[in-house]
């Protein structure tokens, strides 16, 4: 999902009262890709940790989501005055889909395709992650194929359009400021820009052509090589190698 976070920020800013809410209420600008890092860290506590210290990620969360309310008073692609709520359950749902869908098209792509039925099993699981944000159950794809109703339609309907607050917001995750990260920044820009559906790409303003196609072809090829040689504790967020020695000291356990 390292490799999909932009993609997954880009999706995300695309629904214009998600964009607002970040535009208003955080200091993205600031620090765009530190605050992607803090995301994924907070949702790496909420699976993997311990209770007591998953509960207070999400009391987090939750806290932050309480105070994201609006009116989105600039020119976007819905009108001014339009109300917003970072609680609204379906703005919570496509936040949750745009990780789930960027997590499986992130691993079929850099590690190995992935059988349907272990896609199912995947996605059945991450409804539980669903339901400890709170978003009702109605709203939660049933199944697998469900979930790919959803996305279609959210990608292919008029809700999902990367307006002025999105496409701003974008230049500053693609190119950011700090000099550390304005060297890797061309590599994150075509990993993302190669991964996110290409309406968005489009909407994005991300020209794409051949050239950058084959580029990233060999990005990914090399990524896929390379990756089996990588250490685990580069590999395997801190939280999940955790809960691994943790799983496994309860089966070593004499009973």
């Amino acid at each position: 999902l390292l490799l999909a976070g932009g993609r997954a920020l880009l999706m995300q800013l695309a629904h214009p009262k998600v964009a607002a809410g970040v535009a208003e209420h955080s200091h993205f600008k600031d620090d765009p890709l530190g605050r992607l890092h803090r995301t994924m860290s907070t949702m790496w506590s909420i699976v993997f940790d311990e209770p007591p210290k998953a509960q207070a990620a999400l009391a987090q969360v939750k806290n932050i989501h309480s105070k994201v309310r609006g009116m989105i008073r600039t020119a976007e692609p819905v009108p001014s005055g339009t109300a917003y709520d970072a609680l609204d359950p379906e703005l919570l749902l496509w936040v949750h889909a745009t990780l789930i869908d960027s997590a499986m098209v992130a691993y079929e792509i850099f590690v190995k395709p992935v059988a349907q039925d272990e896609k199912s099993r995947y996605y059945d699981d991450t409804t539980e992650l669903a339901h400890l944000f709170e978003i009702p159950e109605t709203f939660v794809p049933e199944s697998l194929t469900d979930f790919y109703d959803y996305m279609e339609r959210m990608l292919s309907g008029d809700a999902i359009v990367a307006g002025p607050a999105a496409r701003s917001l974008a230049q500053e995750i693609l190119h950011p400021r700090p000099l550390v990260l304005k060297m890797a920044g061309p590599l994150f820009a075509l990993i993302t820009a190669g991964l996110l559906p290409e309406r968005l790409r489009e909407g994005y303003g991300l020209n794409w052509d051949a050239r950058k196609e084959k580029r990233f072809r060999r990005l990914v090829k090399t990524i896929r090589v390379s990756l089996p040689f990588v250490p685990r504790p580069l590999r395997i967020v801190p939280n999940a190698r955790s809960a691994e020695k943790s799983l496994l000291a309860c089966k070593l356990r004499p009973s």
